[in-house]
């Protein structure tokens, strides 16, 4: 008899999940451990593993097509075995897709670069007819893909009939049709010309929300609308840290790992700097459980790390114990597994407090959103020169480093994070404090 295998939950607020590449194909021989296919989850692109032997007898989704948790997305079974039908291989609707419990099949840790080009399948249109999609019946429906090559060929596709279930436009019907098509029945094109009166200059794009992005919305929007934000800033005189950094590079830049050499970014001595500052104000480092607030025993600071399809925020444990050396080269790890997508969950969870930096864009100031469900979030910005008033009363040339903070006020109040920007302001203006 065939087994099925279906979409995985593989997050607390994953709903749906994209395959975005087939490992295998339909006919091909497949193991226990084998991984069948690459899906898109709200974290990362992680790999969908057979947990029986067999024959690979049935695709019931295309490549980009998204299927709600619990939805099959193959059939494996004996050689030259029937596959069950569409209708008795998935019942569950988007309506009830949320009161129904799935059991998740065995997923492999090993997460996949996003550089990997999906491939490409041609699939029987009657395989796909109940399999559960993200489509709403408020919107025209077509798969992500048949959406990105109308676009790529300028195609509208309120003028394409589709040849998917309950109409839905796929992959072949926009390849079958014309540039031509966005021009209505009856209206000549000259007359479409004529009543032209603008030339597109820049790229027009309708992208597909992926699934990281959804997960993003979602957990900004709850923190932003749970927790009652509030927002303090302070200066600091960049000049010593910029001198530190500067003399530790000079010194350590050029010398091999082996003899203790490194390189420092400003981001690195600010990630130190801050997790230092927590031992002098411990009550930063809380976070809101609901009935209870949780003051934590350790620094598990998170950092922004921008990618192409978002932003996520891995965590370095216990980064109060951690040297500048030791707290450099695991940022420098989690950046590069970050930007290849390989991060681990446990990698991305967890944390106590948070460090977001545009600094190296040029931005001077601005105030993140909590990361959930951290008591506040530091924003660090540019350091900039600009005129500033001495010790002498005399006006000369400073650099100002701005810091911004964001609290949730169910956790701390305004007093708490103004000690605590104090505390980090000291250290960053005498940053030998953060080496001792």
């Amino acid at each position: 008899m065939a087994t099925l295998i279906d979409m995985p939950k593989l997050s607390d607020t994953m709903t749906v999940g994209t395959l975005v590449k087939w490992l295998k194909n339909e006919g091909d021989p497949v193991s226990n451990g084998d991984m069948i296919a690459e899906v898109e989850t709200d974290k990362a692109t992680m790999e969908v593993e057979c947990f029986d032997d067999g024959v690979l007898i049935k695709q019931y989704c295309e490549v980009g097509d998204e299927v709600l948790v619990g939805g099959p997305i193959a059939a494996i079974g004996e050689a030259g075995e029937s596959a069950p039908e569409a209708s008795t291989a998935a019942s569950t609707t988007v309506e009830e897709a949320p009161k129904k419990e799935v059991k998740d099949p065995v997923i492999s840790e090993k997460l996949v670069s996003p550089s990997e080009a999906p491939a490409e399948k041609s699939v029987p249109e009657v395989s796909k007819e109940a399999v559960p999609t993200a489509a709403n019946a408020g919107r025209i429906k077509a798969s992500p893909l048949a959406k990105r090559i109308a676009t790529e060929k300028g195609i509208d596709l309120s003028t394409i009939k589709g040849s998917g279930p309950n109409g839905r436009i796929v992959k072949g019907d926009v390849e079958s049709a014309t540039p031509n098509a966005v021009i209505s029945e009856g209206t000549s094109a000259s007359t479409t010309t004529a009543t032209t009166t603008t030339v597109a200059t820049l790229e027009e794009l309708t992208l597909p929300v992926s699934n990281m992005r959804k997960s993003i919305g979602k957990a900004l929007v709850a923190s932003k609308t749970q927790a009652p934000h509030f927002y303090l800033q302070i200066e600091v005189n960049g000049a010593p840290l910029a001198s530190l950094r500067q003399e530790l590079n000079a010194k350590l830049a050029l010398q091999s790992p082996e003899q203790g050499g490194a390189k420092f970014s400003v981001n690195d001595l600010t990630l130190k700097a801050a997790a230092e500052a927590v031992r002098r104000v411990p009550a930063i480092n809380r976070s809101w459980e609901g009935e209870t607030i949780q003051q934590h025993p350790n620094v598990h600071l998170a950092f922004g790390v921008a990618i192409d399809d978002g932003l996520v925020t891995p965590v370095i444990r216990a980064a109060e114990n951690k040297g500048l050396r030791e707290i450099s080269a695991e940022a420098k790890v989690l950046i590069k597994k970050a930007r290849a997508k390989k991060l681990t969950p446990d990698e991305m969870t967890g944390s106590t407090l948070t460090v977001t930096n545009l600094g190296m864009f040029g931005i001077s100031d601005f105030y993140g959103i909590i990361n959930p469900n951290n008591a506040a979030i530091l924003s660090i910005g540019a350091t900039i020169k600009k005129p500033i008033v001495n010790e002498k009363d005399e006006i000369v040339v400073g650099q100002i480093m701005k810091i911004g903070l964001s609290g949730d006020h169910r956790t701390i109040d305004g007093a708490v994070g103004a000690q605590y920007l104090q505390a980090l302001k000291e250290i960053l203006e005498t940053p030998a404090l953060m080496l001792v």
